[in-house]
């Protein structure tokens, strides 16, 4: 459940780390996106305290290098939803390469970012940093609906086998 945008120099993925879609991604990495909010949970209430949000929108995003010598602002990155603008609201680096922003050819620099509130993920959002932009999470939401359905459909699988075994 990636959005990407890319040009010639660079590439962005951004994966919404939220619960309401967690159960919907394959199990190991639903695991590691759970590893990774757990692991810097610490760091996320010390961003999100002094800005008084209790439970903020978290995303998993990489920059890719495509061309030595690229810089990028983490800052520049925002979601469009329901006629709002979502800038971050902090950002936790997960590798050095991160704060240097600036990558070189195949460099990664990855963060979670943070957002004021929960990322709309039941609704079409846009992705944009700076010309780049990604209004794919629309074409997201049909495979989000079918996961739901085939989840709900092994729950209730689960709930009559249990019954029958009673």
């Amino acid at each position: 459940m990636a959005l990407r945008v890319r040009n010639d120099e660079i590439e962005i993925r951004f994966v919404p780390l939220d619960p309401r879609i967690d159960a919907l991604l394959a199990r190991d990495f639903y695991q590691s996106l759970r590893s990774l909010r757990e692991t810097h949970r610490r760091a996320i209430d010390s961003v999100a305290s002094p800005a008084g949000v209790s439970r903020p929108g978290l995303a998993l995003v990489s920059f890719f290098g495509l061309r030595p010598d690229v810089r990028f602002d983490p800052q520049t990155l925002i979601l469009l939803a329901r006629n709002r603008v979502f800038q971050p609201l902090g950002v936790i680096p997960l590798n050095t390469k991160f704060d240097s922003h600036q990558l070189g050819v195949r460099d990664q620099a990855s963060a979670i970012f943070l957002f004021e509130e929960s990322i709309p993920v039941n609704d079409s959002f846009t992705l944009s940093y700076g010309a780049l932009t990604s209004e794919d999470w629309r074409n997201k939401q049909p495979l989000l609906e079918r996961e739901r359905a085939r989840v709900a459909a092994r729950s209730r699988g689960q709930i009559l086998e249990e019954k029958r075994e009673q």
